[in-house]
């Protein structure tokens, strides 16, 4: 059906938690009492494998390790809250708007849930231990999500970061002495020391010719942060590095009440040498906009615009702000010669909304490729926030602070980081044609 939301009627839903499920009526307790108590081995392993030990395993950013019943045991009641809250793993994308398939989705169904919480309720049983498939193997891939880089560049010496200081953003150039144009298939960003004291980093290329690396456009590289990694480019896509770009590391560093060094590397995965990509890849920040969020004051909306000069495939949707940002939408105004991979005639279309944002996790949302939006030259992305400057942000540093744009994490922003494939005008009027052509075959 077609979407009542528009750019002008965008509305502010509560964005109080939605807990999918019925965890707690008469009916469900006792569907619950008639059913086997899940165990860890059988059960319970297999959603954690897949959801929660990339992160809850020895060396990375989980605060415990969940990899054996030994380690899950005594967090059994506290994964039981995050699970059922919906805190964890952190996914905080609307599914009720726009698009909502996804790669690498780590969210948990209702019935994983349900299990969960039955496992925990029926006194955490362990079961069979040879019935546990193995875990992922961590060790042979290490801290990096592209796998083993072909290329691995790192700053030459640590910062270090005061026990107590100001916030700061070190620039930090780096050669890493490439002699050959190359296509870039993968890309990731990592702390190698001192993950708690780096808020992000990004990394951009500096051309041959000394471009300014300030300018985050079509030379940004890869920015880390909690729960944004990698950026891995599809099939017959690449990014560009030309012979004798410097890599600059721009380093957002803040103290934690001790003296600790800080370190960032970049890996690279190349295509084979001669390769020529049929599509360009780029990530950029779509639509920032300056902020006036006045003290004591919540659901503060914030509208910002961004035309595409060309047509493209949008990858992916990461929203950003700081500790106010409550929600954010992108939705495509298009420009009147049809809509992209929607069946209806509506000119404006809802792609995604976040509304539980959560400034400790900077996550990128990569559509399912069958869905990835089409969106042709004249489109303007249409960027909607909220911010909540209250006392009832458990995040806000001050309500009592008039805020505006900044870098520091007391300030605020409001912006989008979105993956695209440019495309020519031919390549779009075929992947619109496929892209309808499949969607008449499923109707059928």
């Amino acid at each position: 059906m077609k979407s009542a939301l528009r750019p002008r009627r965008w509305h502010v839903i509560g964005f109080s938690l939605l807990v999918m499920g019925t965890f707690g009526t008469p009916a469900a307790a006792q569907q619950a009492a008639a059913r086997p108590t899940p165990t860890f081995s059988t059960d319970v392993a297999p959603i954690l494998q897949r959801s929660c030990m990339s992160c809850h395993r020895q060396g990375s950013i989980g605060p415990m390790a969940l990899t054996s019943y030994e380690e899950a045991r005594p967090w059994a009641r506290a994964v039981r809250q995050k699970v059922m809250a919906r805190e964890m793993p952190p996914w905080y994308i609307d599914r009720r708007v726009g698009i909502t398939r996804f790669k690498d989705d780590p969210s948990l169904t209702d019935e994983e849930i349900d299990t969960i919480v039955r496992w925990v309720d029926g006194g955490v049983p362990r079961g069979n231990p040879a019935d546990m498939k193995p875990n992922p193997n961590f060790a042979d891939q290490g801290l990096w999500h592209i796998g083993k880089p072909d290329v691995v560049v790192t700053m030459p010496k640590d910062l270090i970061v005061a026990a107590a200081a100001p916030d700061q953003w070190r620039d930090v150039m780096v050669d890493p002495g490439l002699t050959e144009d190359r296509w870039l298939m993968a890309v990731e960003t990592k702390p190698t020391k001192g993950w708690r004291v780096v808020h992000h980093a990004v990394t951009t290329l500096v051309a041959p010719d000394g471009t300014s690396a300030t300018d985050l456009g079509s030379r940004l590289l890869n920015e880390y942060a909690l729960g944004k990694n990698e950026d891995v480019f599809p099939e017959g896509s690449a990014r560009l590095i030309k012979a004798g770009s410097k890599i600059n590391f721009n380093v957002h560093l803040h103290s934690i009440g001790e003296e600790m060094p800080a370190n960032v590397e970049v890996g690279f995965k190349f295509y084979p040498k001669g390769y020529q990509p049929k599509y360009v890849a780029d990530i950029i920040p779509v639509a920032g906009s300056e902020l006036d969020i006045p003290p004591n004051t919540d659901n503060v909306r914030v509208d910002s615009y961004f035309r595409l000069k060309t047509p493209v495939r949008v990858l992916s949707f990461q929203p950003h702000m700081h500790n106010r940002g409550k929600a954010m939408c992108v939705e495509a105004i298009l420009p009147g010669d049809g809509v992209p991979s929607i069946e209806h005639g509506d000119p404006i279309v809802p792609l995604s909304c976040v509304d539980r944002y959560q400034f400790a996790w900077h996550i990128a949302y990569h559509y399912a490729e069958d869905v990835q939006p089409l969106l042709p030259a004249g489109t303007v992305l249409h960027i909607t926030a909220w911010h909540n400057n209250t006392a009832s942000n458990k995040f806000n540093p001050d309500p009592n602070q008039h805020v505006t744009f900044g870098q520091r994490t007391v300030d605020d922003m409001s912006f989008a980081w979105m993956k695209f494939l440019y495309l020519s005008e031919d390549d779009y009027k075929q992947q619109l044609a496929e892209r309808k052509s499949r969607q008449t075959q499923n109707q059928q």
